[in-house]
C-alpha cells in the first residue's frame, strides 16, 4: 500500500482523492492546502491529516508520493524539492509553462531516482487503448488526419480571485485546463509535431480567454485539428480518419468507440463497430498504475519524453497564437 499526500484540496484534488478512496493499492493519508478552514471538512471526511508546510510532508518518512494538484506555476519549485526529498510525484497537467522548467524538473526526478508521472489520465481509458491498437496496427491504414475535440462551462464560473482566470497561471484560452490532454492524445498516437498554427478568443467567458483552436502538421506528414473550449456546452470527441477506416471516441467519460471500415461502395456502407465501457475510473486507473510503478521501481507507463514534447507544443501554440502565424515546436 503506497501511502500518498495531496497538495491542493480544490475541486481536483479531491477528485483525486476520492479516486482512490477504496484502492488496495494507494490511498491518500495527508493533505497539504493554505487554508485549513476550507479543506477542514473533507480532510475530517476522507481522514487526512493537514498540514499547510509542504516540508513537514516531504520530512515525513511514513509518505511515500505526493501528488500535486496545484497552480501550474508551483510545479517545477515543488516537483524539485519532493524529489530531492526522495519522494515519488504524480503532478497534474500541465506539467509544466516553460520546456526549461520541464526539463529541470526531469533532471531533479532522474538525479533522485524516483518516480514522476503526469496526470494524462486519457491515456488509461479502453477506448484510448482502442484507438492506439487500431493506429499502430495498422488496421486503420495511413492516418491522414485526426481531430480532437473537448467543451466545457467551467470558465463562465470563474471568480476574479480564481488562480485559473490569471493569464500568467492558465494561458492560451482553454489550452492549460483541456487543450493539452488533446495535444497528449496526439502525441501519443502520431507522435512528434512539427509545426502548429493556433488562434485564441474570448467569446463568452468574462474574465478569461475561453476558446482555443489550433492546426497541426506531425512529423509524419499528417495533420490534426484540435479545439478547445470552456465556454461552451461540455463535449468530447477523439476521431482519426485511415485510408482504411474512420475510428472514434465520443462523450465525456470516453465511454463509446466506433469504428468503420472503409468502404469504395458508398451504396453499401461497412458496418458500424461500437464497443461502449462505461463507468471506467481513468483517475483510479492513473493513480493505481503510479503505485504500481512505484512498488515496482520502474518508470511511470507515460514516457516523459512525448511530456517534454508536449510542453515544447504548448509553447509553440502560445507563440502562434500571439504572432498570429504558423510556428514550428522547438
Amino acid at each position: 500500500m503506497i501511502r500518498a499526500a495531496i497538495a491542493g484540496l480544490g475541486w481536483w484534488g479531491q477528485n483525486l482523492v476520492n479516486a482512490v478512496k477504496d484502492s488496495s493499492a494507494t490511498r491518500f493519508v495527508a493533505a497539504n492546502t493554505r487554508n485549513q478552514a476550507t479543506a477542514a471538512p473533507f480532510c475530517a471526511e476522507r481522514g487526512l491529516r493537514w498540514t499547510d508546510d509542504l516540508d513537514s510532508i516531504l520530512r515525513d518518512p511514513a509518505i511515500d508520493a505526493v501528488v500535486f494538484a496545484t497552480p501550474h506555476s508551483l510545479h517545477a519549485d515543488q516537483v524539485k524539492r519532493a524529489a530531492a526529498a526522495g519522494k515519488a510525484v504524480f503532478v497534474e497537467k500541465p506539467f509544466a509553462l516553460t520546456l526549461t522548467d520541464a526539463l529541470s524538473m526531469k533532471d531533479a526526478a532522474d538525479k533522485a531516482g524516483i518516480v514522476l508521472a503526469v496526470g494524462f489520465n486519457r491515456r488509461f481509458h479502453p477506448s484510448m487503448a482502442r484507438l492506439r491498437d487500431a493506429i499502430r496496427s495498422g488496421s486503420l491504414g495511413t492516418i491522414v488526419t485526426i481531430n480532437a475535440e473537448q467543451t466545457a462551462l467551467h470558465g463562465l464560473a470563474l471568480t476574479p480571485d480564481a488562480w485559473r482566470a490569471s493569464p500568467d497561471e492558465a494561458p492560451g484560452g482553454a489550452m492549460t485546463a483541456i487543450g493539452v490532454h488533446l495535444v497528449d492524445g496526439m502525441i501519443d498516437l502520431l507522435g512528434p509535431v512539427r509545426e502548429v498554427n493556433a488562434m485564441v478568443i474570448r467569446r463568452t467567458a468574462a474574465l478569461a480567454d475561453d476558446t482555443t483552436s489550433v492546426q497541426l502538421r506531425f512529423q509524419s506528414g499528417a495533420i490534426g485539428q484540435i479545439f478547445c473550449s470552456t465556454g461552451a456546452t461540455p463535449h468530447y470527441r477523439f476521431a482519426a480518419y485511415g485510408t482504411e477506416g474512420f475510428a472514434e471516441i465520443l462523450g465525456h467519460p470516453m465511454a463509446t468507440y466506433r469504428l468503420i471500415p472503409a468502404t469504395t461502395d458508398h451504396r453499401r456502407p461497412a458496418e458500424t463497430q461500437v464497443t461502449e465501457t462505461p463507468g471506467f475510473n481513468m483517475l483510479t486507473a492513473e493513480l493505481e498504475e503510479f503505485a504500481a510503478s512505484i512498488v515496482a521501481k520502474r518508470p511511470f507507463p507515460t514516457p516523459l519524453s512525448e511530456i517534454l514534447h508536449g510542453v515544447a507544443v504548448f509553447e509553440a501554440i502560445l507563440r502562434s497564437a500571439a504572432a498570429g502565424a504558423p510556428e514550428t515546436v522547438g
